[in-house]
Protein backbone atom coordinates (compact mmCIF):
# COMPACT_ATOMS: atom_id res chain seq x y z
CA UNK A 1 0.00 0.00 0.00
CA UNK A 2 3.12 2.17 0.53
CA UNK A 3 3.40 2.52 -3.11
CA UNK A 4 -0.59 3.98 -4.13
CA UNK A 5 -0.13 6.60 -1.58
CA UNK A 6 3.39 7.74 -3.21
CA UNK A 7 2.88 7.34 -6.43
CA UNK A 8 -1.27 7.28 -7.67
CA UNK A 9 -2.56 9.98 -5.81
CA UNK A 10 -2.76 13.77 -7.68
CA UNK A 11 -1.50 16.43 -5.81
CA UNK A 12 1.57 14.69 -4.29
CA UNK A 13 5.15 15.56 -4.70
CA UNK A 14 6.57 14.31 -7.62
CA UNK A 15 8.31 11.63 -6.92
CA UNK A 16 11.81 9.87 -7.49
CA UNK A 17 12.84 6.35 -8.64
CA UNK A 18 16.15 4.56 -9.83
CA UNK A 19 16.95 1.01 -10.61
CA UNK A 20 19.53 -1.15 -9.02
CA UNK A 21 22.61 -2.53 -11.14
CA UNK A 22 23.97 -5.30 -9.70
CA UNK A 23 23.30 -8.74 -9.99
CA UNK A 24 20.29 -10.11 -9.50
CA UNK A 25 22.13 -13.02 -7.50
CA UNK A 26 23.95 -10.91 -5.48
CA UNK A 27 21.71 -9.99 -2.72
CA UNK A 28 23.92 -8.42 -0.11
CA UNK A 29 25.41 -6.28 -3.21
CA UNK A 30 21.88 -4.92 -4.32
CA UNK A 31 20.97 -4.37 -0.77
CA UNK A 32 24.02 -2.35 0.13
CA UNK A 33 23.17 -0.79 -2.91
CA UNK A 34 19.39 0.57 -2.25
CA UNK A 35 20.42 1.58 1.34
CA UNK A 36 22.63 3.98 -0.89
CA UNK A 37 20.47 5.05 -3.43
CA UNK A 38 17.78 5.78 -0.16
CA UNK A 39 20.59 7.99 1.76
CA UNK A 40 20.91 9.97 -1.41
CA UNK A 41 17.05 10.37 -1.50
CA UNK A 42 15.57 7.95 -3.23
CA UNK A 43 12.10 7.88 -2.88
CA UNK A 44 10.94 4.47 -5.01
CA UNK A 45 13.30 1.20 -6.30
CA UNK A 46 13.00 -1.19 -8.88
CA UNK A 47 14.73 -4.11 -9.11
CA UNK A 48 14.93 -6.48 -12.35
CA UNK A 49 13.54 -10.46 -11.48
CA UNK A 50 14.98 -12.62 -13.89
CA UNK A 51 14.36 -15.42 -12.77
CA UNK A 52 13.04 -17.41 -9.30
CA UNK A 53 15.81 -17.08 -7.42
CA UNK A 54 15.78 -13.81 -8.09
CA UNK A 55 12.35 -13.08 -6.11
CA UNK A 56 14.40 -13.62 -2.64
CA UNK A 57 15.25 -10.26 -3.60
CA UNK A 58 12.39 -8.35 -2.52
CA UNK A 59 11.78 -9.51 1.32
CA UNK A 60 15.70 -8.79 1.03
CA UNK A 61 15.16 -5.05 0.19
CA UNK A 62 11.91 -4.84 1.59
CA UNK A 63 13.70 -5.98 5.24
CA UNK A 64 16.82 -3.31 4.56
CA UNK A 65 14.78 -0.04 3.50
CA UNK A 66 11.50 1.93 3.82
CA UNK A 67 11.05 2.97 -0.15
CA UNK A 68 8.78 1.30 -1.84
CA UNK A 69 10.27 -2.13 -3.91
CA UNK A 70 9.05 -2.29 -8.11
CA UNK A 71 9.16 -6.20 -9.28
CA UNK A 72 10.69 -5.53 -12.90
CA UNK A 73 9.21 -8.58 -14.69
CA UNK A 74 9.35 -9.88 -18.28
CA UNK A 75 7.85 -12.45 -20.29
CA UNK A 76 7.01 -14.50 -16.99
CA UNK A 77 3.53 -14.30 -15.59
CA UNK A 78 3.99 -16.72 -12.80
CA UNK A 79 7.59 -14.52 -11.73
CA UNK A 80 5.11 -11.45 -11.40
CA UNK A 81 3.08 -13.73 -8.99
CA UNK A 82 5.76 -14.83 -6.96
CA UNK A 83 6.97 -11.27 -6.83
CA UNK A 84 3.94 -10.17 -4.99
CA UNK A 85 3.70 -13.02 -2.49
CA UNK A 86 7.04 -11.77 -2.15
CA UNK A 87 5.83 -8.36 -0.98
CA UNK A 88 6.75 -6.43 -3.89
CA UNK A 89 5.00 -2.52 -3.47
CA UNK A 90 4.48 -2.73 -7.52
CA UNK A 91 4.88 -4.78 -10.56
CA UNK A 92 6.19 -3.25 -13.93
CA UNK A 93 5.38 -5.43 -16.67
CA UNK A 94 4.67 -5.13 -20.34
CA UNK A 95 0.98 -6.92 -20.45
CA UNK A 96 1.59 -8.10 -24.12
CA UNK A 97 4.64 -10.00 -23.71
CA UNK A 98 2.87 -12.26 -20.58
CA UNK A 99 1.30 -14.83 -22.46
CA UNK A 100 -1.96 -13.99 -22.84
CA UNK A 101 -5.20 -12.75 -21.61
CA UNK A 102 -5.27 -15.39 -19.18
CA UNK A 103 -2.16 -14.98 -17.22
CA UNK A 104 -1.89 -11.45 -17.49
CA UNK A 105 -5.37 -12.04 -15.33
CA UNK A 106 -4.05 -13.81 -12.92
CA UNK A 107 -1.70 -11.21 -12.28
CA UNK A 108 -3.86 -8.80 -12.04
CA UNK A 109 -5.87 -10.45 -9.80
CA UNK A 110 -2.97 -11.05 -7.38
CA UNK A 111 -2.33 -7.33 -7.50
CA UNK A 112 -5.53 -6.44 -6.84
CA UNK A 113 -5.62 -9.02 -3.52
CA UNK A 114 -2.33 -7.39 -2.22
CA UNK A 115 -3.50 -3.41 -3.40
CA UNK A 116 -0.71 -2.77 -5.37
CA UNK A 117 -0.36 -1.32 -8.51
CA UNK A 118 0.83 -1.96 -12.05
CA UNK A 119 2.81 -0.02 -14.04
CA UNK A 120 2.56 -0.52 -17.95
CA UNK A 121 6.22 0.18 -19.34
CA UNK A 122 6.40 0.69 -23.08
CA UNK A 123 9.85 1.14 -24.80
CA UNK A 124 10.65 2.41 -28.59
CA UNK A 125 12.36 -0.48 -28.78
CA UNK A 126 9.98 -2.66 -27.87
CA UNK A 127 6.54 -1.95 -29.52
CA UNK A 128 4.27 -4.19 -31.32
CA UNK A 129 4.54 -4.80 -35.36
CA UNK A 130 1.69 -4.01 -36.43
CA UNK A 131 2.12 -0.31 -34.95
CA UNK A 132 5.15 -0.22 -36.17
CA UNK A 133 3.96 -0.80 -39.46
CA UNK A 134 1.05 1.61 -39.14
CA UNK A 135 3.38 4.46 -38.14
CA UNK A 136 6.94 3.66 -39.23
CA UNK A 137 8.72 3.92 -37.07
CA UNK A 138 8.41 4.18 -33.39
CA UNK A 139 6.17 7.96 -33.22
CA UNK A 140 4.99 9.07 -30.30
CA UNK A 141 1.90 7.84 -31.86
CA UNK A 142 2.87 4.28 -31.56
CA UNK A 143 4.14 4.43 -28.40
CA UNK A 144 0.97 6.02 -26.81
CA UNK A 145 -1.30 3.71 -28.81
CA UNK A 146 0.36 0.93 -27.46
CA UNK A 147 0.60 2.00 -23.72
CA UNK A 148 -3.21 2.62 -24.18
CA UNK A 149 -4.35 -1.15 -25.35
CA UNK A 150 -1.67 -2.51 -23.10
CA UNK A 151 -3.67 -0.79 -20.02
CA UNK A 152 -6.92 -1.64 -21.80
CA UNK A 153 -6.12 -5.27 -21.39
CA UNK A 154 -5.55 -4.85 -17.68
CA UNK A 155 -8.63 -3.17 -17.78
CA UNK A 156 -10.59 -6.36 -19.43
CA UNK A 157 -9.34 -7.86 -16.39
CA UNK A 158 -10.68 -5.25 -14.17
CA UNK A 159 -7.84 -3.46 -13.60
CA UNK A 160 -7.50 -0.44 -12.88
CA UNK A 161 -4.79 0.39 -10.96
CA UNK A 162 -2.38 1.20 -13.53
CA UNK A 163 0.60 3.76 -13.75
CA UNK A 164 2.22 4.32 -17.36
CA UNK A 165 5.67 4.91 -18.77
CA UNK A 166 6.11 5.27 -22.44
CA UNK A 167 9.80 6.15 -23.02
CA UNK A 168 11.86 6.19 -25.94
CA UNK A 169 15.89 7.25 -26.64
CA UNK A 170 14.64 10.14 -28.83
CA UNK A 171 13.62 13.19 -26.19
CA UNK A 172 11.14 14.54 -28.83
CA UNK A 173 9.59 11.96 -29.19
CA UNK A 174 9.05 10.86 -25.61
CA UNK A 175 7.82 14.48 -25.03
CA UNK A 176 5.40 14.03 -27.50
CA UNK A 177 4.73 10.73 -26.25
CA UNK A 178 4.13 11.75 -22.88
CA UNK A 179 1.80 14.46 -23.83
CA UNK A 180 -0.15 12.25 -25.79
CA UNK A 181 -1.24 10.22 -23.15
CA UNK A 182 -1.66 12.83 -20.71
CA UNK A 183 -4.24 14.11 -23.20
CA UNK A 184 -6.25 10.70 -23.83
CA UNK A 185 -5.68 9.43 -19.87
CA UNK A 186 -5.80 10.01 -16.71
CA UNK A 187 -3.81 7.30 -15.20
CA UNK A 188 -0.30 8.21 -13.12
CA UNK A 189 3.05 8.81 -15.57
CA UNK A 190 6.04 8.08 -14.98
CA UNK A 191 8.72 9.85 -17.26
CA UNK A 192 12.24 8.90 -18.39
CA UNK A 193 14.16 9.22 -21.23
CA UNK A 194 15.68 5.31 -21.74
CA UNK A 195 19.19 4.46 -22.78
CA UNK A 196 19.67 8.56 -22.01
CA UNK A 197 23.24 7.79 -22.17
CA UNK A 198 26.21 8.32 -19.83
CA UNK A 199 26.77 10.99 -16.81
CA UNK A 200 27.17 13.84 -19.41
CA UNK A 201 24.59 13.36 -22.22
CA UNK A 202 22.30 11.69 -20.15
CA UNK A 203 21.92 14.14 -17.90
CA UNK A 204 21.39 16.28 -20.73
CA UNK A 205 19.04 14.74 -22.22
CA UNK A 206 16.72 13.86 -19.34
CA UNK A 207 16.94 17.75 -17.99
CA UNK A 208 15.93 19.03 -21.94
CA UNK A 209 13.21 15.77 -21.87
CA UNK A 210 11.73 15.68 -18.38
CA UNK A 211 11.96 19.12 -17.84
CA UNK A 212 9.69 20.14 -20.34
CA UNK A 213 7.13 17.66 -19.13
CA UNK A 214 7.94 18.54 -15.63
CA UNK A 215 6.93 22.47 -17.00
CA UNK A 216 3.55 21.63 -18.55
CA UNK A 217 2.51 19.59 -15.25
CA UNK A 218 3.18 16.29 -16.93
CA UNK A 219 4.86 12.81 -14.92
CA UNK A 220 3.87 12.11 -11.05
CA UNK A 221 7.23 9.91 -11.14
CA UNK A 222 10.48 9.94 -12.77
CA UNK A 223 14.13 8.42 -13.12
CA UNK A 224 17.26 9.69 -14.50
CA UNK A 225 18.36 6.91 -16.90
CA UNK A 226 22.14 7.19 -16.97
CA UNK A 227 24.91 4.56 -17.86
CA UNK A 228 26.66 5.27 -14.60
CA UNK A 229 26.34 4.56 -10.56
CA UNK A 230 22.53 4.90 -9.87
CA UNK A 231 23.21 7.51 -7.44
CA UNK A 232 24.04 9.90 -9.55
CA UNK A 233 20.76 9.72 -11.09
CA UNK A 234 19.20 9.92 -7.95
CA UNK A 235 21.12 13.05 -7.33
CA UNK A 236 20.31 14.26 -10.89
CA UNK A 237 16.31 13.93 -10.32
CA UNK A 238 16.29 16.03 -7.18
CA UNK A 239 18.69 18.76 -8.36
CA UNK A 240 16.14 18.51 -12.06
CA UNK A 241 13.20 19.16 -9.19
CA UNK A 242 14.86 21.35 -6.97
CA UNK A 243 15.99 23.91 -10.24
CA UNK A 244 11.86 23.85 -11.45
CA UNK A 245 10.53 24.46 -8.24
CA UNK A 246 9.13 21.52 -7.33
CA UNK A 247 11.61 19.86 -4.53
CA UNK A 248 12.37 23.18 -1.92
CA UNK A 249 14.00 20.95 0.74
CA UNK A 250 17.61 21.87 -0.01
CA UNK A 251 19.94 25.11 -0.95
CA UNK A 252 19.94 26.42 -4.32
CA UNK A 253 23.20 27.40 -5.10
CA UNK A 254 23.27 30.23 -7.65
CA UNK A 255 27.00 31.20 -9.24
CA UNK A 256 28.20 33.66 -12.06
CA UNK A 257 30.63 32.25 -15.36
CA UNK A 258 33.15 34.08 -14.49
CA UNK A 259 34.97 36.12 -16.81
CA UNK A 260 37.91 38.45 -16.96
CA UNK A 261 37.23 40.52 -13.77
CA UNK A 262 37.45 37.10 -11.80
CA UNK A 263 40.56 37.60 -9.28
CA UNK A 264 39.43 34.26 -7.30
CA UNK A 265 39.03 30.49 -8.37
CA UNK A 266 35.79 30.78 -8.23
CA UNK A 267 35.70 27.52 -10.37
CA UNK A 268 37.43 25.18 -7.40
CA UNK A 269 35.38 27.43 -4.44
CA UNK A 270 31.85 27.14 -6.57
CA UNK A 271 32.31 23.14 -6.83
CA UNK A 272 33.44 22.57 -2.91
CA UNK A 273 30.60 24.82 -1.81
CA UNK A 274 28.02 22.53 -4.13
CA UNK A 275 29.33 19.77 -2.19
CA UNK A 276 29.19 20.60 1.32
CA UNK A 277 25.52 22.16 0.51
CA UNK A 278 24.46 18.85 0.16
CA UNK A 279 24.54 17.89 3.24
CA UNK A 280 22.05 21.16 4.27
CA UNK A 281 18.40 20.19 4.89
CA UNK A 282 17.19 23.96 4.31
CA UNK A 283 15.65 26.00 1.42
CA UNK A 284 18.07 28.48 1.21
CA UNK A 285 19.48 30.30 -1.85
CA UNK A 286 23.27 30.20 -1.68
CA UNK A 287 25.51 32.92 -4.32
CA UNK A 288 28.95 32.71 -5.27
CA UNK A 289 30.10 35.28 -7.40
CA UNK A 290 33.27 35.86 -9.04
CA UNK A 291 33.63 39.97 -8.48
CA UNK A 292 31.48 43.31 -7.15
CA UNK A 293 29.72 43.22 -10.46
CA UNK A 294 27.89 40.17 -9.99
CA UNK A 295 28.21 39.99 -6.12
CA UNK A 296 25.46 41.91 -3.81
CA UNK A 297 23.87 43.37 -6.95
CA UNK A 298 22.89 40.79 -8.95
CA UNK A 299 22.34 38.16 -5.87
CA UNK A 300 20.47 40.57 -4.14
CA UNK A 301 18.03 37.89 -3.20
CA UNK A 302 20.35 35.33 -2.13
CA UNK A 303 20.11 34.44 1.90
CA UNK A 304 23.75 34.52 1.85
CA UNK A 305 26.75 34.93 -0.40
CA UNK A 306 30.15 35.51 -1.31
CA UNK A 307 31.80 37.89 -4.05
CA UNK A 308 35.49 37.38 -5.07
CA UNK A 309 38.35 40.30 -4.65
CA UNK A 310 41.98 39.87 -5.33
CA UNK A 311 42.65 36.77 -2.90
CA UNK A 312 39.58 37.78 -0.94
CA UNK A 313 35.60 37.46 -0.54
CA UNK A 314 32.89 39.68 0.74
CA UNK A 315 30.40 37.98 2.48
CA UNK A 316 27.01 39.64 2.26
CA UNK A 317 23.40 38.50 3.00
CA UNK A 318 20.21 39.22 1.57
CA UNK A 319 22.44 42.20 -0.52
CA UNK A 320 23.67 43.74 2.92
CA UNK A 321 27.29 43.39 3.18
CA UNK A 322 28.89 41.07 6.27
CA UNK A 323 32.41 41.22 6.25
CA UNK A 324 35.49 40.04 4.07
CA UNK A 325 37.72 36.74 4.38
CA UNK A 326 40.80 35.44 2.66
CA UNK A 327 40.31 33.14 -0.14
CA UNK A 328 41.51 29.78 1.35
CA UNK A 329 38.68 30.36 4.49
CA UNK A 330 35.99 31.62 2.56
CA UNK A 331 34.40 28.51 1.89
CA UNK A 332 34.37 27.45 5.54
CA UNK A 333 32.77 31.72 6.50
CA UNK A 334 30.42 30.99 4.04
CA UNK A 335 28.78 27.68 5.68
CA UNK A 336 29.11 28.77 8.68
CA UNK A 337 26.86 31.64 8.22
CA UNK A 338 25.02 28.54 6.25
CA UNK A 339 24.73 27.03 9.43
CA UNK A 340 23.75 29.98 11.03
CA UNK A 341 20.83 31.03 8.96
CA UNK A 342 19.67 27.42 8.87
CA UNK A 343 19.62 27.57 12.73
CA UNK A 344 17.55 30.70 12.77
CA UNK A 345 14.60 29.44 10.53
CA UNK A 346 14.24 26.16 12.75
Amino acid sequence: MRIRQIELYRGCPVTVQSMLSRPAADIAGNVAQAKALEAAGCDIVRVAVPDKAAVALIPALRGAVAMPVVADIHFDAQLAIEAVAAGADKIRINPGNLGGQDKLGRVAAACRAAGIPIRVGVNAGSLEKELLKKYGRPSPEALCDSALQNAALLEQCDFHDICLSLKSSDVADTVAAYELAAARCDYPLHIGITEAGTLHMGLIKSAAGLGALLLRGIGDTLRVSLTADPVEEVYAALDLLRALGLRRDRPNLIACPTCGRTAIDLTRIAAEVEQRLRDVHAPLTVAVMGCAVNGPGEAHEADVGLAGGDGKALLFAKGAPLYTVDEAHCVDALMEEVRRITEEKK
